[in-house]
């Protein structure tokens, strides 16, 4: 039976993980997504250890050394190691360079959705060895595992940037394979540990045996490097996780007509304490005098580039001139010299969308808005 004392350290840490997890809090009223997942696992790994405790299950040492709790326990350290944790265990979907459909899962979403992180709970032995081709069946080296983060990254940008991808390993890395990553654009966290040369020799037995559920059925993965050995005992540099993310913000902003009215409607400068027959109105005036629109509107649009396309502009036109007072014709004429109109030139993709009730077709939206602006100069003039 496995070391009973590792036995109760493992169930203690599980219980404790459990207890950081619901800490967990993100920079989104709406919290972090995947928390319910990742405490659905913690809870199956502790249901598992208590029946080993229980003797229901009998397991080697080796075995009780390699849970899933390990990368578990990284993924908890890295969401309280980051700021603005938006979800963990987030599954993206994206296609790989031969045009095929593949899932790929981030433990750690971070930063409003502008850092990815990988956890890693393996020892740098077994990572090192899966590198240079000496893993077992179905092991896939960290760096096609990057190779298929920076893919996916390119086809999820956050603000028309791609996410900046860290890979933080909890159990060392070597700096052969550090160094690599870094060249490939991932960040590296964790202690980089030496390597030396060997000739040809096999690691222990130990660090092939160190399975997580971090192998992914995908082939051996050949490199043509001198075969080297981890020095565990000679760390070359431990790196924490970046303080401040360097985000590539986009300057550009599109306006719709939604935001054309906002920042021109008396609603939005003043308007938002008269009674309106119109629930919609009504509830729109209560959210303005609890939050106002427009600080937030011009704090995002200051310092950039403003654009609207030819059809948003002709629209606003219409409705504007239709309903607009003298102030928010005023102030409607100003704005449109700040902004640069540009053609029609939607995608393909957006032509094949079909009208309903979360794409509403032009002739809807003018509707709906022009109804809003008339109850609103009805009830002020």
């Amino acid at each position: 039976m496995a070391s009973y004392a590792m036995l109760q350290e493992r169930i203690a840490v599980a219980k404790d993980l459990l207890e950081r997890v619901e800490s967990i809090s993100g920079g989104q009223k709406k919290g972090v997504e995947g928390k319910a997942k990742l405490c659905s696992k913690l809870r199956a790994e502790l249901k598992f250890l208590q029946k080993v405790e229980a003797g229901e299950v009998v397991i080697k040492e080796s075995h009780l050394q390699s849970t899933n709790l390990t990368h578990l326990k990284a993924i908890v350290e890295s969401a309280e190691s980051l700021e603005d944790v938006v979800s963990v265990l987030h599954v993206f979907t994206y296609e790989d360079q031969a045009g095929e459909k593949q899932t790929l899962v981030v433990d750690v979403v971070a930063n409003g959705g502008h850092t990815w992180v990988k956890a890693i709970g393996r020892k740098a032995e077994a990572l090192h060895n899966i590198w240079q081709g000496r893993g077992q069946y179905g092991d896939k080296s960290i760096v096609k595992q990057a190779e298929n983060f920076l893919q996916a990254s390119r086809q999820q940008p956050v603000q028309y940037s791609n996410p900046h991808i860290i890979f933080a390993f909890y159990n060392g890395v070597s700096s052969p394979m550090a160094d690599r990553l870094r060249e490939m654009g991932i960040s590296v966290r964790g202690d980089i540990v030496a390597v030396n040369s060997v000739a040809g020799a096999e690691e222990g037995e130990d660090a092939l045996s160190d399975s997580s559920c971090e192998s992914d059925a995908d082939g051996d993965e050949t490199e043509d490097l001198t075969l080297t050995r981890v020095d565990r005992d000679t760390i070359v540099a431990s790196l924490s996780f970046p303080t401040e993310v360097k985000v590539d913000v986009c300057n550009r902003v599109n306006l719709d007509i939604t935001t054309l009215i906002t920042y021109v409607s008396s609603l939005s400068h003043g308007g938002c304490h008269y009674k309106f027959k119109e629930q919609v109105l009504t509830e729109q005036a209560a959210q303005e005098r609890q939050e106002k629109v427009l600080p937030k509107l011009e704090e995002f649009m200051k310092g950039k580039e403003l654009f609207a396309c030819h059809s948003a502009v002709k629209d606003f036109h219409i409705i504007l001139d239709t309903l607009g007072g003298p102030g928010e014709k005023a102030r409607a004429a100003e704005l449109l010299q700040r902004i640069k109109v540009v053609p029609d030139q939607p995608s393909e993709r957006t032509m094949r969308l079909e009208a309903s009730s979360k794409v509403p077709s032009s002739a809807d939206d003018n509707k709906k808005y022009t109804l809003q602006l008339e109850a609103l100069w009805d009830s002020q003039y």
